[in-house]
């Protein structure tokens, strides 16, 4: 079995596969203080949790966009598993060509969007990643990555204006009750304004990429913001949450 482990700057997803089939799949939070041997805890606690036997672990792939929590996560798969991960990178993947200044900065999150994506769908597309981090990837017609944008997720635009307003405090993140843009009280427009406000956001960015990409490029969403907001904005093609732990397994497919 593969563990496939892809580490975001605020939760880690963490899947089992049994050859193309999913046998398990968690969610725990890049806590960047856990050391090597509690990472290899928790993996062997969750996969009981699950009934698989840590020795059927064969194999593992790591894509990590905090460093620090990729290298606990790489030391753990030794202790407790005794595999040496494959650790998804530009160089380190699956035949994906990156067209960008210097494609060693593109992070590795980036290039499995552009992996699985392709392995789904025709190119042109144009992935959106709903996490911390707004994140847009371009896949060109001759399935190239072309590099994207990059902008604050809705939950950091969120925080961060509470924390710079005196008057303002930390809300819930999403839409106000009853869908209005018009909030009737503070809470609800400071919701109305991040998440209609990123709707519209994403729908700009979108026709924009288009004007590049082609009108014909799907629009694929992924991260853990990706159902809601990619209904409001109204431009988005497939809702694909799985994206990178696919990703993952295709990339370590490649080099099996």
């Amino acid at each position: 079995m593969l563990l496939a482990i892809d580490i975001g700057n605020t939760s880690t997803a963490v899947a089992v596969y049994d050859g193309e089939e999913r046998a398990a799949a968690f969610r725990v939070a890049s806590d960047r203080d856990r050391l090597p041997d509690e990472w290899a805890a928790l993996f062997t606690s969750l996969l009981r949790g699950e009934d698989i036997a840590p020795a059927a672990i064969g194999a593992a792939a790591i894509s990590a966009t905090v460093p620090a929590v990729g290298a606990a996560c790489e030391a753990a798969c030794a202790r407790a598993f005794g595999v040496r991960p494959l650790i998804v990178s530009a160089e380190v993947q699956a035949g994906v060509p990156v067209r960008c200044d210097n494609p060693a900065e593109v992070g590795p999150d980036r290039i499995l969007h552009a992996v699985a994506a392709l392995h789904r769908h025709p190119p042109p597309l144009l992935v959106i990643d709903f996490g911390t981090a707004l994140v847009f990837d371009a896949v060109g017609r001759e399935g190239d990555y072309l590099g994207g944008a990059i902008a604050p997720g809705v939950g950091v635009a969120s925080q961060a204006l509470a924390a710079a307003a005196a008057m303002l405090r930390p809300v819930p993140a999403g839409p106000p009750p009853g869908g209005s843009v018009i909030g009737r009280n503070t809470v609800h427009a400071m919701q109305a304004g991040t998440f209609y406000g990123y709707a519209e956001l994403v729908r700009g960015m979108v026709r924009r990429f288009k004007d590049e990409l082609g009108d014909d490029a799907t629009v694929i969403a992924t991260g853990g913001w990706a159902a809601g907001l990619a209904e409001a904005a109204g431009c988005v093609d497939a809702v694909e949450p799985d994206l990178n732990l696919e990703g993952l397994r295709l990339v370590h497919e490649a080099h099996s």
